[in-house]
């Protein structure tokens, strides 16, 4: 084993379009450490630094061709591995239609990802890994709360490469707040933003008695206070809250969390977790005669969701989907009216988008369409268009540059992207969609709201 090198870190592969795979090195190792996140990262940047000096600093990849390498740490095992893997999908979609057509403005997009299984401290390894091994452009497209907001400490100490994040798949505050607003730029709308959407449907619906049912960190957190603010403009608080531990499985039972919230008698649910701990805590709810809208959030995946629920109903001869709310940061892809989603229909139909062997640690059978893998395909096409505002003269300080004077960037889905400084998020619309006759439909409100 080489010294400095993690027999526990995630795989790193590099994906090009064009199906080459190389296989890199190994991350260095940030074991968990119980004297707290600052041991952490201070040992992970000393180990990272002793394998830099003993290997040579590399040479970017885009210094040799003209290629730029994004890194993409996201889960692409466990509970939340569909988010991973959809956004994945979406991105190398549009990297592939855009390579196809002559790159942006000659450069060939190229997605180097690693595994991070949607923990906090994979997900800081991989970040040293990214910019002080690989040198890559810039980090792209990381998936969750708890993952992103690890990492935030290194972009500012990588502050004077001018390393950024790039639309990661997360609605957090933190994100969008100094001090580490400057860092990252977010395409879709925050979770204040869904959870605003959200109540302001619900109470429409003459709904006022909210429970909130939230992952027991600091993506449950945030949602939780989204609610908790939004129900307050109205006078309102949250009747009842229960909470379950990150990484909770299907099979999980959660009749007693359903029991602590049916005890406060709400006449609406939201969650905010993941596919499966949802879409279990929707299962037990309805077995346990819970009638009341439930609704979660886009980082819930409705379309994996979706999925456990009708194996669900074959099971149990039930129906799950009745009564569902899901809270999207991207309109239907479905909709003809849109251009994007034509595109995004076209391109994915068309595509050979490729699954990450490498970083397969469990079966994963994918969406041939879905909202994750739709809002991957338009962060794709916005990252594609800022590098061919870089022309020929590609950095990091210009592509900075070009994202914050990105105004008004018509994208074809009925919204325009608007960065700035102090402006670190290009979206703010959130859609409301429920699953009926098979699919998933948009609605402008509940029943017994006004439309």
């Amino acid at each position: 084993m080489n010294a400095g090198v993690c027999p526990h870190a995630a795989r790193s592969t590099m994906f090009h379009p064009s199906s080459t795979v190389k296989a890199l090195a190994g991350t260095p190792c940030a074991r968990p450490a119980r004297r707290g996140p600052g041991l952490v990262l201070r040992l992970a940047l000393c180990l990272s630094q002793c394998l830099v000096l003993a290997l040579g600093w590399a040479a970017p990849a885009q210094a040799a061709s003209r290629e730029l390498v994004f890194g993409m740490s996201a889960a692409f095992s466990g509970p939340a591995r569909g988010l991973g893997m959809e956004y994945y999908r979406g991105l190398m979609a549009s990297f592939e239609h855009t390579n196809a057509h002559g790159g942006a403005r000659g450069w060939r997009l190229v997605l180097s990802v690693r595994d991070d299984g949607y923990a906090p401290l994979p997900a800081l390894s991989n970040t040293i890994g990214f910019v002080e091994q690989e040198r890559v452009f810039a980090l792209l497209g990381y998936v969750g709360t708890p993952t992103t907001a690890r990492v935030l400490p290194l972009l500012k100490h990588y502050e004077s490469e001018r390393m950024i994040l790039l639309f990661p798949f997360t609605g957090a505050d933190l994100l969008r707040e100094r001090p580490y607003d400057a860092f990252v730029f977010n395409l879709r709308a925050s979770y204040f933003d869904e959870t605003r959407g959200l109540m302001e449907a619900l109470y429409a619906a003459g709904k006022r008695r909210i429970a909130v049912f939230h992952q027991g960190d600091v993506y449950g957190r945030n949602g939780w206070d989204g609610v908790r603010r939004a129900l307050s403009a109205h006078g309102l608080s949250i009747v009842a809250d229960a909470t379950y531990r990150r990484g909770a499985a299907y099979t999980q039972d959660f009749r007693r969390e359903v029991g602590l919230l049916q005890a406060a008698r709400p006449d609406a649910i939201i969650t905010v977790g993941t596919a499966p701990a949802c879409a279990a805590f929707i299962r037990d709810a309805r077995d346990a005669g819970v009638s009341a809208p439930i609704a979660t959030l886009s980082f819930a995946d409705a379309d994996n969701l979706i999925k456990f629920l009708l194996a669900q109903a074959k099971v149990t001869e039930r129906d799950y989907t009745t009564g569902l709310v899901f809270s999207q940061v991207v309109p239907s892809f479905d909709d003809p009216a849109l251009p994007a989603a034509r595109l995004y229909r076209q391109v994915m139909d068309q595509a050979r988008v490729a699954l990450p062997a490498q970083l397969m640690h469990e079966e994963y059978i994918p969406n041939s369409r879905s909202f994750v893998s739709f809002e991957g395909f338009l962060a794709g096409q916005v990252l594609a268009e800022a590098v061919r505002r870089m022309a020929d003269a590609p950095t990091r300080a210009r592509l900075i540059e070009m994202l914050q004077g990105m105004k008004g960037l018509d994208i074809g889905i009925g919204e325009k992207v608007s960065f700035g400084p102090g402006h670190n998020q290009g979206l703010r619309q959130t859609y409301l969609v429920v699953y009926r006759g098979g699919g998933f439909q948009n609605v402008k409100a509940l029943p017994g709201g006004q439309p």
